[in-house]
C-alpha cells in the first residue's frame, strides 16, 4: 500500500463530507460529516486490506478511522495493538465500532473484556462491561451473574455516560438470558430509574431496562 492510495482514500472520504451532517455528528462526540452509508459503499469496494487500515487509523481522522475498522481483518491485532487503539479511539462511534467490528471477532476479546471492565478510564471500562454484555447473551457459563448484578447496582447510577449505557446494557441482558436473575434484575432497573425519561422514537424499545427485558421476554413468549 502506497502514500498515493492512502492520498486518493483520504481525498475521497473529504469529498463526502457534509457540513450539516458534521455539525450534526458533533452534537454526540463525533466529528465527521461522511454518511455512513456512503462509507460502507467506499469499505465495499475496498475490500479487506490490513495496511491500509493501519495507515487510514494512524491518521487520527475519525472517518478514515471508520474505514479503517470496516477494512482491517481483526484477527491480524494483537492484544496491545487493540488495547492502544481503544484507549485512542475517543470518538464514540469509532470506540462503538471498534468494540464491535474488531475486538469482538479478535482472539484477545475475553483478556481484554476482564482487563478493560475494572479500568479507572470509565471509556475504557465500557468497552469491557459491553464485552461483559455480550457473553451474557451468548457465551454465559463461568459468568458470576449475581456479582455483575452487584457491581451494576452499586456503581451504574453515578457512572460516566458511556459506562453507564454499557452496564445498563449488561443488566438487560441479564434481565432478558437468565429468567432466574430476571426479578433482581427488574427490581435494580425500577429503584435505579436510569434511562427511564430516555427520548424513544415511537416504534423503538426503550434503554431503559425494566421496559427493554420486559419487551423482549413478551416477544419471545408470543413466538
Amino acid at each position: 500500500m502506497g502514500q498515493t492510495e492512502l492520498d486518493e482514500v483520504m481525498a475521497e472520504l473529504a469529498g463526502l463530507a457534509d457540513p450539516k451532517m458534521r455539525e450534526a455528528n458533533e452534537k454526540r462526540g463525533d466529528d465527521h460529516g461522511v454518511n455512513l452509508t456512503k462509507l460502507r459503499a467506499v469499505a465495499k469496494r475496498l475490500k479487506k486490506q490490513q495496511p491500509l487500515a493501519t495507515e487510514l487509523w494512524a491518521t487520527d481522522d475519525t472517518a478514515a478511522r471508520l474505514l479503517a475498522l470496516l477494512i482491517c481483518r481483526p484477527k491480524e491485532f494483537n492484544r496491545d495493538e487493540l488495547d492502544g487503539m481503544l484507549r485512542a479511539a475517543r470518538a464514540p462511534k469509532v470506540h462503538d465500532w471498534l468494540v464491535n467490528y474488531v475486538v469482538k471477532k479478535s482472539t484477545h476479546a475475553e483478556e481484554l473484556r476482564t482487563a478493560w471492565t475494572d479500568d479507572a478510564d470509565p471509556v475504557v471500562a465500557s468497552a469491557g462491561w459491553a464485552l461483559t454484555a455480550e457473553r451474557v447473551a451468548k457465551d454465559p457459563d463461568g459468568l458470576d451473574l449475581s456479582g455483575l448484578l452487584d457491581t451494576i447496582e452499586s456503581v451504574m447510577r453515578e457512572a460516566p455516560a458511556r459506562l453507564q449505557w454499557a452496564m445498563n446494557t449488561c443488566l438487560a441482558q441479564i434481565g432478558i438470558e437468565h429468567e432466574r436473575q430476571r426479578a433482581r434484575a427488574l427490581d435494580i432497573g425500577e429503584r435505579l430509574g436510569v434511562l427511564k425519561d430516555y427520548p424513544t422514537p415511537p416504534g423503538c424499545t426503550s434503554p431503559f431496562a425494566p421496559a427493554w427485558i420486559n419487551e423482549i421476554v413478551r416477544r419471545r413468549e408470543q413466538d
